[in-house]
């Protein structure tokens, strides 16, 4: 029979113990170290894509194609949504807004909602989703078939072609979805006033609007053009950044969401921020 031996035990406990701790120490070093080397990979690429920018031979029939795909073919996705921002806050406001005798307020209300904050937060994060996917899933395509490396033999700019052009397009097009879908959010507004009620088309929007000034509509909408470049910019982040193999494409295109969204939320805050400041 052994005799129990209190330092050995204490010992071998403490080694296990230092073991897992040093295990934890080495993949927590291995993760800072990845999030400090991807925020490197992505400030040089800001600043390939900024130098870029301001090049000469700009590649505009890839422009006005990128500007088709994003805006033309979001609009409906867009306009749906909004038209249903604006019912379901109609509805959901308006037996509060009753309750208060403030039901003549309503239109003004909803509209302040929407143009500020409400449809350029949504139309961004609904784009990030559908436009942020689809850019880094065809970029990391790309980078899988070797696409990418073939234009740069081949003497053609990829950061230039690929993605200035998508920086820019998204820069320029999601202020205009966000404008389309602010209008549908009205119109869907007013579909829901009249459910309960029977109020005119013209009476609505000339409370909507007798509600609305600059500092209400000016801000929200330069802030989107912020959302835009985010999008652009880290769907085609990660687009080139993807990995060789076919998994990978899925992987950019999920990460370029994430990531995106999150930017469009803290870029939203900042704004907010910086428009309390100065109004």
């Amino acid at each position: 029979m052994k005799k129990f031996d209190p330092l050995r035990k204490a010992g071998k406990f403490v080694a296990g113990k230092s073991e897992v701790l040093s295990r934890k120490t080495l993949e927590k070093k291995e993760k800072a170290s990845s999030f400090f080397e991807d925020v490197g990979n992505a400030t040089l690429f800001m600043k390939n894509t900024a130098k870029e920018l301001f090049s000469f031979q700009f590649e505009w029939q890839e422009f006005f194609r990128q500007c088709f795909e994003i805006g033309n073919r979001s609009f409906a996705l867009v306009a749906i949504t909004g038209a249903i921002m604006g019912v379901v806050l109609t509805i959901q406001s308006r037996p509060i807004m009753t309750d208060f005798g403030a039901e003549s307020m309503l239109p003004g209300m909803v509209a302040v909602s929407l143009i500020r904050e409400i449809g350029p937060v949504i139309t961004a994060l609904i784009c990030a989703g559908k436009i942020g996917s689809g850019i880094g899933a065809e970029l990391g395509s790309m980078k899988v078939t070797e696409q990418i490396d073939a234009m740069e033999v081949s003497a053609t700019n990829p950061v230039k072609f690929l993605v200035v052009t998508r920086v820019i397009a998204t820069t320029f097009m999601i202020p205009l979805l966000v404008l389309f879908a602010d209008a549908a959010g009205l119109i869907g507004s007013w579909a829901g006033v009249n459910i309960k009620g029977d109020v005119s088309f013209i009476l609505f929007f000339t409370r909507a609007f007798a509600s609305v000034d600059f500092n209400d509509f000016m801000p929200a909408f330069i802030k989107t053009f912020f959302f835009g470049a985010v999008i652009g910019i880290v769907g085609c982040y990660k687009g080139f950044m993807a990995g060789r193999g076919t998994e990978s494409v899925g992987i950019a295109a999920n990460s370029a969401v994430v990531i995106s969204s999150l930017l469009v939320i803290i870029v939203d805050m900042i704004a907010v921020q910086i428009t309390d400041m100065l109004v």
